[in-house]
């Protein structure tokens, strides 16, 4: 064989999982065909947290009352977009040198090109040389996804387009439609709107953040949308979008498909969330049939199935196994892959693993939705209990002047096991590590009662929950 493990994808996925294999002394080689990074490092969560930064300090700056507040006056707060645009493509282009430079620097073999399988430990690459062979002990496919684009919506990739265009910021359109209100929705809709333009929400289903937490997501619509120049459009389809200048949207009811309204605006992102990269991946030549939407088909270990049994040496990481499409997914399940090869078998658990909307302020959960984690208790014979403290109470953010915000935790009545925690509040994304931790661990809030929270700090609004579920009252 020319590798102990070969894999086919780049992105954070591929990167974490060649690095471990690396230190656990495999023979690695990685097969890219776009750029380093994948779509994290550079059409996703970095690009875009570049932009909430440095649109988060305008909206800041703006906020006189707010600077009134901490005895702070300033003038006239100006911005230029080409410079904010260029500070996220500067972000993308250093952390992709670096991706590229520590994958050489411990010696993996970075081949440039289409990778797909070819038959048993066999992978062929299309490269600007021509096509090669290499074989290898174990695959890896972490092919990634793309953004969904809905039929009837037409892309032109400056009027109409999706977030892998929005991350260049290449305009400021004065009134904006996004469809979705989901992570990308959201977190876009808070760049815009502190840049100065006018937001029109769409969402198919019968309400908006349809994912969150209904609590966490009736609060946030109160704190991210309804204040700012957000105009929301709910239980409806964009049945046709066609490009231009304006660009026109048709809106339909979602349950009787007939247009209802017709919307002229300046642009259109569409932000439906994400599909699976699984076409031309050689999949037929190993008898393997994509699921659902073109998911590659995996087990608890990341075995890739072939009429529900595991192909040998062939696994599938990332977000096209469709478990949770987030970027510390696909690490995770690398890393679990590597070990498993190893001999040292690994599953991911994915009920502790975070996620965060970097919105201004963030939102972020780990586990079951209240409603989720109802179902389950039904199904499994528990009751569940909730409690919830807000940030308005907390010394550290009434400091800050920072106050919208609650923390929610969901727990097993019999057992007090953490079934869920969702935080909307100042560093929401840096809070909920404590809580997936506590997941992993699988402890119950009567352990967590008795942890030290330093004080004064924003961690002890759960500090605070786990005071009530236990003692039914307040901690500080």
């Amino acid at each position: 064989m020319d590798y102990d493990l070969v894999i086919i994808g780049a992105g954070v996925g591929g990167h974490g999982a060649a690095i471990h294999a690396v230190g656990c002394g495999l023979k690695t080689a990685i097969i890219e065909a776009g750029d380093m990074g994948g779509t994290c490092v550079n059409r996703g969560c970095i690009p875009s947290k570049a932009l909430l930064a440095a649109s988060g300090r305008v909206r800041e700056l703006h906020n006189t009352h707010h600077l009134k507040n901490l005895g702070i006056q300033l003038g006239q707060v100006s911005f230029d977009r080409e410079q904010i645009a260029n500070h996220a493509d500067n972000i993308v282009t250093k952390l992709r040198g670096d991706l590229t430079n520590s994958l050489k620097r411990l010696g993996v073999d970075v081949i440039q090109g289409w990778g797909k399988i070819a038959g048993s430990n066999k992978v062929t690459v299309e490269t600007a040389n021509g096509e090669k062979t290499i074989t290898a002990k174990d695959i890896i496919l972490a092919p990634g996804s793309v953004p969904f684009v809905p039929p009837g919506i037409t892309i032109d990739h400056k009027t109409v387009f999706t977030s892998d265009d929005a991350v260049k910021l290449e305009s400021l359109p004065q009134w904006i439609a996004i469809i979705g209100s989901g992570y990308i929705g959201l977190e876009f809709s808070d760049i815009y709107t502190a840049l100065g333009c006018e937001v029109t929400m769409i969402e198919a289903l019968d309400q908006l953040m349809p994912t969150f937490d209904p609590d966490i997501a009736k609060l946030a619509q109160r704190v991210l949308i309804n204040p700012r120049d957000i105009e929301t459009k709910v239980g409806k389809l964009a049945l046709k979008v066609t490009p231009g200048s304006p660009v026109i949207i048709e809106l339909a009811d979602t349950k009787t498909k007939e247009v209802e309204e017709v919307l002229e605006v300046d642009a259109c992102l569409v932000a439906t969330g994400r599909i699976p990269v699984s076409k031309n991946l050689g999949l037929e030549s190993v008898n393997v049939e994509p699921i659902r939407g073109g998911f590659i088909p995996t087990n608890d270990h990341l075995e890739v199935l072939s009429g529900g049994e595991p192909v040998p040496h062939l696994w599938a990481i990332g977000d096209a196994t469709g478990k949770m499409m987030l970027a510390h997914t696909a690490s995770a399940q690398g890393v679990a892959v590597v070990e498993t090869i190893c001999g040292r078998p690994r599953a991911v658990d994915y009920r502790s693993i975070p996620a965060a909307a970097f919105t201004h302020p963030e939102i972020s959960y780990v586990g079951l939705t209240e409603p989720a984690a109802k179902e389950l208790g039904q199904t499994e014979g528990f009751e569940i209990a909730t409690v919830k403290t807000y940030f308005k109470g907390n010394s550290k953010a009434i400091a800050e002047g920072e106050t919208e915000g609650m923390a929610k935790v969901i727990y097993r009545k019999d057992t007090g096991e953490i079934l869920g925690v969702h935080i909307f509040g100042l560093h929401a994304s840096d809070l909920i590590q404590e809580a997936a931790n506590a997941m992993y661990h699988r402890q119950s809030v009567h352990d967590l009662v008795f942890s030290v929270h330093t004080h004064p700090t924003l961690s002890e609004v759960l500090d605070e929950a786990y005071k009530r579920a236990v003692f039914s009252v307040g901690g500080h």
